[in-house]
């Protein structure tokens, strides 16, 4: 008999699409805006940790293109390469014709130490 047993999800009223990544930040690009001035900020994030995978532990590393827009935008402005971050928002295809994915920050955390206290 195996161990393992499929569960079934209950249903949602909509698909789920949440994404949380810790890191540290490699690149940020300028503060531009929307042409309804809203702030929009592009990122690059670096993770690596621990994961378990068939009860194997193996270490894992990846870059994730991220884009913050309004409030957690101008958070980030107070960040620079190597600072650690979590962030939380939704995956999405960078554009029409480029369908790889894009991490759309909704909340911004510092960690070690949360920079000035600021949390978005």
């Amino acid at each position: 008999m195996s161990r393992w047993r499929l569960r079934l999800l209950p249903p949602e009223d909509k698909p789920g699409n949440l994404t949380q990544l810790s890191g540290r930040l490699l690149a940020r690009g300028a503060l531009r805006r929307t042409p309804a001035g809203v702030p929009v900020l592009e990122f690059l994030l670096a993770h690596v940790s621990t994961q378990v995978e068939a009860d194997v532990e193996r270490k894992v590393e990846c870059e994730m293109a991220c884009v913050a827009m309004g409030r957690p935008a101008q958070v980030l402005l107070a960040a620079k390469p190597g600072d650690g971050v979590r962030v939380a928002g939704f995956l999405a295809a960078r554009s029409l014709k480029r369908r790889s994915p894009i991490l759309h920050v909704n909340t911004v955390e510092f960690v070690e130490g949360n920079q000035n206290g600021i949390q978005a």
